[in-house]
């Protein structure tokens, strides 16, 4: 019944992020708000709030290694397993903006989010007030320096023809659907690792981790399927960059988070570190700087391998 519970809880998940998704860019529609700070802040939001709700909640509740297992794994995830699939489904052509500022800024994010975790085996109040006021560079940055490359793809013109009733009914279902979704999975976790003896840590970077990061990948594969060309390698790095920085730092000022599993910390993060710097090299290999399916394969082998460690 506790595996029923968390497939149930992503499920869920995923649901209520999808409508707290089109009710937040419906509202900022309305508002006549311009497309690219829609994209640049409201979507950032929106896709991330499945992490930022199980995180929050697992830290709330008691389950620090859960609510840092998640944002550990779903990076991971993301760099490794989710760009491994789309770059073998469709190779992408790498911009110089993505080794010039994308990778650079995601480097120096992640090696600081690292350094906080290693300096007192913690995230403090204090630490995530930090990760926020990073975060608020970050989107003052895009907004000035990279205003004319944020896509507008993902925002469907549709919702702007959506009555202020049913924008409501969506937040509202939304939310709920994501606390709910919370719950469930949390609960399910923590009941899957004490009955088959494994510890939080393990069950929070695999499969809670890898639910989380599900509409990541689903929504790439829909975008390649429809050949949109709203899919890129900076998108998943900028995903990363929000789930440090806005995730962990509103879950450590509403939560602060210790008594952490070392191996958290003295592996996983530097799993976490050591893919983000991967992505360098393994653009430079091919000459024409596009990002195939070789490269797509070693990521997706580099996943398992993680995976497949932690359960040893």
């Amino acid at each position: 019944m506790s595996f029923i519970a968390i497939i149930v809880g992503i499920i869920i998940l995923i649901k209520g992020g999808e409508l707290l998704f089109d009710g937040s860019i419906a509202t900022s529609l309305k508002l006549k708000i311009p497309k690219f700070i829609v994209g640049m802040t409201v979507v950032s939001f929106a896709t991330s709030a499945p992490e930022l709700i199980v995180s929050v909640q697992s830290a709330v509740m008691g389950h620090p290694d859960l609510a840092l297992g998640n944002i550990l794994g779903s990076n991971i995830a993301n760099i490794a397993f989710v760009l491994g699939i789309i770059v073998v489904i469709s190779p992408i052509k790498v911009n110089k903006i993505f080794y010039k500022i994308d990778w650079p800024v995601m480097m120096l994010i992640t090696s600081i989010f690292y350094y906080f975790l290693v300096n007192d085996n913690s995230l403090s109040k204090n630490e995530g007030i930090t990760l926020l006021i990073i975060l608020c560079i970050y989107l003052a940055f895009l907004f000035f320096f990279k205003r004319d490359e944020i896509e507008e793809d993902i925002l469907n013109a549709n919702q702007n023809d959506l009555s202020f009733l049913r924008i409501f009914f969506l937040l509202v279902f939304g939310g709920f659907f994501l606390w709910l979704g919370s719950e469930v999975l949390i609960k399910g976790a923590v009941d899957v690792a004490s009955q088959i003896g494994i510890s939080e840590r393990v069950i929070s970077i695999s499969v809670v981790a890898f639910g989380t990061s599900i509409p990541e990948l689903s929504t790439s594969i829909v975008a390649i399927i429809n050949k949109e060309k709203g899919i890129s390698i900076g998108n998943l790095i900028g995903s990363n960059i929000f789930d440090i920085l806005g995730v962990m730092g509103i879950t450590a000022i509403l939560a602060p988070i210790d008594n952490i599993d070392q191996k958290l910390i003295q592996s996983d993060s530097v799993w976490m570190l050591s893919i983000a710097f991967l992505i360098l090299p393994l653009v430079f290999i091919n000459k024409k700087f596009v990002f195939g399916r070789i490269e797509g394969i070693f990521l997706i082998i580099a996943y398992i391998v993680f995976i497949g460690r932690i359960f040893l």
